[in-house]
């Protein structure tokens, strides 16, 4: 079964593009690479690159081996975009994050499962835990990398203005 890590949804393609379809499953409208590609935002490139590494699934193929993208596939290129983006994290990072999102998505449709007992939900909030601070240690780290450089670029802009202070002095 495949975990979506967002709810962000997507615009559907227009009826009338050739590559979106209507799908016969639950997904709504399908696109075809080019469609989703453009869609999202990247190049067709990237999404087979995603696949590849496993950071998206598409939700169908044609009988011809053509791949087929939903709208929550295209929110799943929405998030590794912001992870890339806003934090910085490289598709290794992005793929641990949204591993762990996953997981968190499957602990709370379990969580509140009727048939779940107090226990298993204490081990699943437990293990929701757990993965939330792996998240915050990824973010972390980061974020003390981000400090790091932005010292070393203070430190130089010191040197630097300290410098010019020194070449614009009045000669003694």
């Amino acid at each position: 079964m495949r975990l979506d890590a967002t709810r962000a949804t997507a615009e559907p393609a227009a009826a009338s593009e050739p590559s979106a379809q209507p799908d016969r499953a639950e997904h709504g409208r399908l696109l075809g690479i080019g469609a989703a590609a453009a869609q999202a935002g990247v190049s067709e490139r990237a999404l087979r690159y995603y696949q590849q590494l496993g950071l998206i699934t598409p939700c169908s193929c044609t009988p011809g081996g053509m791949r087929r993208y939903s709208e929550d596939d295209l929110a799943r290129v929405a998030r590794i975009r912001q992870l890339q983006v806003l934090l910085g994290l490289n598709l290794d990072e992005i793929a641990v994050v949204l591993r762990n999102e996953d997981r968190m998505a499957q602990i709370k449709r379990t969580y509140l499962h009727e048939h779940t007992s107090d226990a298993e939900r204490r081990e699943l909030v437990r293990e929701s835990l757990r993965l939330q601070h792996d998240l915050r240690a990824t973010v972390e780290a980061k974020r003390i990398a981000i400090e790091g450089f932005l010292a070393d670029l203070d430190a130089r802009i010191a040197r630097s203005s300290d410098l010019l202070d020194q070449m614009t002095a009045p000669a003694r």
